[in-house]
């Protein structure tokens, strides 16, 4: 009797740790047939700066865990996908004065999206090494969930996946933490497992970003100003260098100081003292661009408890651990909510995304505006 072939799993190996391991147990598991990919991204040769390529070194890195496992490794060309999708959103964003999150674009548009449409229907689900926890319901529709490690909780990331790329994921290592992830993958002896995380934003690598901004957009100085005494205390070299709730390297003297605002139109930064802080914090909020990781849109209305009035829902409005309780209603505006949190926060960034969560459940996210 013939036996059915295997499914196909594509992985997404970058050489680190947490991507290497999720080839490894995928490969344990004996379950799929198993290739691996490597995405080169465009910035390699265009920062050719920095007198080294750093990902020369990861793909060694990939190469070597592909090869302990007999597992094929290609390498896919994406710069162009990469410069058009994320990058180019990434500088638009900054030039009209908000604050980008180019990593939430790599997922849907990247990895889920240009490579998915490389490599076509040949694979039945793609695998990277996110932190988060994918699970299926009763008629089989796939959720995503929190991961358990906190920190490193990756659904803030995966909050723009439409349910098609949602059902196509399969995440390894969602339900470990980060130090488990070591110990298993030096067990293992995996050529990654004492190689140090990477850091900053998806396309950048180890490239500083002011360099990648000042080499795209340039500098564009303007005046710093204290918000409550309309003081000029500096200049600044550029309104795209900074974000809402920046305290480091604005180099004013008398602080801390913190960015509460921009004005584009004057290229003004508009800073606060830390002792009047308390002034600029907002509790309120509204999203624009919603995406809801079912494809259909929740009942806000499930945001608030009818008995005791109190949210049900959380959302992040950045990366990290912080969860806001919040309550969810319709905006005055079309195609907008508007988002009541439990406290307020100093750091509301128009650009970045607000995502909710009802439980460990990533329902969605949009933009705020």
């Amino acid at each position: 009797m013939t036996q059915a072939p295997r499914p196909k799993a594509a992985v997404l190996i970058s050489g680190g740790v947490d991507s290497s391991l999720a080839l490894a147990l995928l490969c344990e598991e004996g379950r799929y047939e198993v290739h691996a990919f490597y995405l080169k991204i465009w910035l390699e040769d265009e920062m050719a700066f920095l007198g080294t390529c750093p990902w020369e070194e990861d793909l060694e890195y990939a190469r070597a865990t592909t090869d302990r496992y007999g597992i094929p490794l290609e390498v896919i060309p994406l710069q162009r996908a990469y410069h058009d999708r994320v990058v180019g959103y990434a500088l638009d964003e900054l030039k009209a004065g908000r604050t980008p999150s180019p990593d939430l674009m790599c997922n849907s548009q990247i990895k889920f999206g240009a490579f998915a449409d490389a490599i076509g229907d040949d694979y039945d689900v793609i695998v990277t090494g996110h932190y988060a926890v994918r699970q299926e319901g009763p008629e089989g529709a796939a959720t995503l969930h929190r991961a358990p490690d906190p920190v490193k909780d990756q659904t803030y990331f995966l909050a723009r996946l439409a349910p098609e790329q949602l059902a196509r994921a399969r995440f390894p290592i969602g339900h470990l933490k980060k130090h488990e992830v070591r110990v298993e993958a030096e067990a293992r002896n995996l050529p990654s497992c004492k190689r140090p995380d990477s850091q900053g934003i998806c396309f950048l690598g180890r490239i500083p970003y002011p360099e990648f901004v000042r080499s795209h957009l340039g500098d564009q100085p303007g005046p710093i100003v204290d918000v409550a005494s309309g003081k000029t205390l500096g200049q600044h070299r550029g309104l795209w260098f900074n974000t809402i709730g920046q305290r480091k390297g604005l180099g004013l003297g008398g602080g801390p100081w913190f960015v509460v605002d921009k004005d584009p139109d004057t290229k003004t930064l508009l800073v606060a003292h830390a002792s009047d802080l308390h002034a600029h914090e907002k509790a309120e909020l509204e999203v624009e661009s919603l995406r809801w990781l079912s494809g259909e849109a929740p009942d806000v209305a499930t945001s608030r408890c009818p008995e005791t009035g109190a949210s049900r829902w959380h959302a992040k409005i950045r990366h990290g651990p912080q969860l806001y309780g919040c309550v969810v209603s319709p905006s005055d505006k079309d195609g907008r909510l508007r988002v009541q949190l439990d406290a307020p926060e100093t750091g509301i960034a128009p650009g970045q995304f607000a995502v909710f969560y009802e439980g460990t459940r990533c329902l969605g996210s949009g933009i705020i505006a």
